[in-house]
């Protein structure tokens, strides 16, 4: 058993898709603008699980991600090999991270606004 698709609420799909392809260096998966349905990949793992830019137009899915994002909450982590070398490069395309990387028992971590509602965690191990 294994992840297929995982979801995060956006507030806006297509604009989440072009920060998530263009600025993030995800893979587009599918892509169906008429149905506001946008999946995106990790770069060279073909076979990885989707990232479905779920419209956050539910009033159950808008309470969740604005809560979660209110509380300053990552709503997804996403490993990095290097988080200090990720954090300066998405830094120089104007992404703005809440702090600079800290480092405990499971790891090294950033955090950063994607833009589209939500708080995003880099991880490195």
């Amino acid at each position: 058993m294994r992840v297929k698709m995982s979801s995060i609420h956006v507030i806006d799909p297509a604009a989440a898709f072009d920060f998530y392809t263009g600025t993030l260096g995800f893979e587009p998966l599918m892509v169906l603008p008429e149905y506001n349905l946008f999946i995106v990949q990790a770069p060279n793992i073909p076979d990885g699980p989707g990232l479905l830019l779920e419209p956050s137009d539910h009033p159950v899915a808008e309470a969740y991600r604005t809560g979660v994002y209110g509380m300053g909450l990552p709503a997804v982590v996403l490993g990095v090999d290097d988080v200090q070398a990720e954090m300066e490069r998405l830094s120089a395309l104007g992404v703005r991270f809440t702090g600079p990387p800290s480092t405990d028992a499971m790891g090294t971590q950033a955090v950063f606004d994607d833009g589209c509602g939500n708080y995003i965690q880099l991880h490195q191990d």
